[in-house]
């Protein structure tokens, strides 16, 4: 059994999510709780420990080859967890999938082009846009009943035909959304009659919640193989971003080798340790991943009962990853204030919503991949930033 409740200082080991916030924040790792960048205070399966080890007392840390086992071990667990059947040769390894992005930006796209996001989501998306100097064109979803929906009929209406790539985060980050089969064939059909590559990043595909179930782009709509990017990685599921090691998987011949031209003019060689650590957890982890969906269900609930319970601020129910997405604008506060009581009276570091793009503004994003005594305490920290309320 995992030890989920230990407490693990990370403080003073280089870890962004720790030793940074002070520098962002101003919320001292002295007493303060981070709970920004998303990964998670946990040890991953033992079987990475052991691989890890292993490869320590060898000695020897040279370049990494071949990749036979590591893409048998990618191509085996998305047949085992998603029924999803891969091919080793649809398998590009990229440094991390914030990469994946911008190679697939630099392969599809040029310089100009509009790139659509359905915001608010993950910020890195923008940024990449951004850095390669392509448009980012936002389509803001609405808000139904608490929950995200795709609002396609105004995106579609707002295209000016410069668009050439539409980015999905499947999973939804930050809002916790399973897109269902019929939404995610929407998004497909959109993209299909309007010439758009599709880039689908499901790096939280493993990091749902009963009864919600995800499905893989790649089969709920496979007729648009032709154009269909999809990305995945063990990082989100298994605590190893670090290794910065992702797998950009793209079926149509054609459509990869536009993308392997871009990624070989990149010069970017696979991370070794990154390799070998995806390797053992997805052949051993599964255990240790039914383990963690318990216990960060337990969690979500006593934040969201928590949080919920002070007037004014709404926790948004997730169905899949571990960022809670906290709506502050029932408070009438603006939020220089929120943040004020959240950073400095609570002492907590939390990613600021306008960082999403368009209907960020009022929310703050708190990661729940910690001990749950750490949960608790950041409950009570807010409930007494904001006593006043209550």
């Amino acid at each position: 059994m995992a030890d989920f409740d230990e407490m693990i200082d990370r403080r003073n080991t280089h870890s962004a999510k720790w030793d940074v916030m002070e520098a962002v924040y101003g919320v001292s790792p002295a007493d303060g709780l981070s709970m920004w960048v998303a990964d998670m205070d946990f040890r991953p399966p033992q079987a990475v420990t052991d691989t890890l080890q292993a490869m320590v007392d060898h000695g020897v840390h040279g370049y990494y080859a071949p990749d036979t086992s590591y893409k048998a071990a990618v191509c085996g667990w998305l047949q085992r967890r998603h029924g999803w059947d891969v091919q080793p040769e649809w398998i590009s390894t990229t440094h991390g999938l914030v990469a994946g992005v911008a190679l697939a930006l630099q392969a599809f796209t040029e310089k100009g082009d509009g790139v659509i996001l359905f915001t608010p989501v993950y910020h890195a998306f923008a940024k990449m846009i951004n850095n390669n100097e392509r448009r980012v064109v936002e389509a803001e979803m609405a808000l139904e009943n608490g929950r995200y929906t795709l609002d396609l009929e105004a995106l579609e209406g707002a295209l000016t035909g410069s668009e050439k790539m539409l980015i999905l985060c499947s999973p939804h980050n930050p809002g916790g959304r399973v897109w269902s089969v019929a939404e995610l064939r929407a998004v497909a059909d959109f993209c299909a009659r309007h010439d758009l590559i599709l880039v689908s990043d499901e790096i939280h595909h493993d990091l749902v919640f009963a009864p919600a179930k995800h499905t893989m782009m790649a089969l709920a709509a496979p007729e648009i193989a032709d154009r269909l990017v999809t990305l995945v990685a063990a990082s989100k599921t298994f605590n190893l971003a670090g290794g910065m090691t992702g797998s950009v998987i793209i079926s149509d011949d054609a459509l990869r080798a536009r993308f392997t031209k871009a990624h070989q003019a990149a010069g970017a060689s696979p991370n070794r340790f990154g390799m070998m650590m995806t390797e053992a957890a997805y052949n051993e982890g599964a255990p240790w991943l039914e383990e963690l969906l318990a216990y960060l269900a337990e969690n979500k609930r006593i934040f969201d009962e928590g949080v919920n319970a002070i007037p004014g601020l709404r926790s948004m129910a997730l169905e899949a990853t571990y960022l809670a997405w906290v709506d502050f604008s029932g408070t009438g506060m603006d939020m220089a204030e929120v943040k004020e009581r959240v950073q400095t009276r609570a002492k907590i570091a939390a990613n600021y919503g306008e960082t999403f793009g368009k209907g960020g503004d009022n929310f703050l994003r708190f990661n729940l991949g910690c001990p749950r005594s750490m949960v608790e305490d950041a409950v009570s920290r807010l409930q007494q930033a904001f006593a006043d309320l209550q």
